[in-house]
């Protein structure tokens, strides 16, 4: 059974993720649509907490330091 902390961290990574991925689809920008698709997709392959929180916190600041 998956631990309530990385049910809560993928839930908060996954709206975040949806709003990178509709503010990609309507600008047209690549990363932001790339990471909104990465972002909900990352706590089915990790699981745990720690890494969950350090790849979820690179790949929703990645948008503000890569523009594409």
């Amino acid at each position: 059974m998956a631990d309530t902390a990385v049910i809560f961290w993928g839930m908060l990574f996954g709206v975040v993720g949806l709003g990178f991925f509709v503010y990609g689809k309507k600008q047209k920008a690549v990363v932001p649509l790339l990471v909104g698709i990465a972002l909900p997709v990352i706590p089915y392959f990790i699981s745990n907490e720690g890494l969950l929180l350090l790849a979820g916190a690179v790949l929703a600041a990645l948008p503000w330091f890569v523009k594409a």
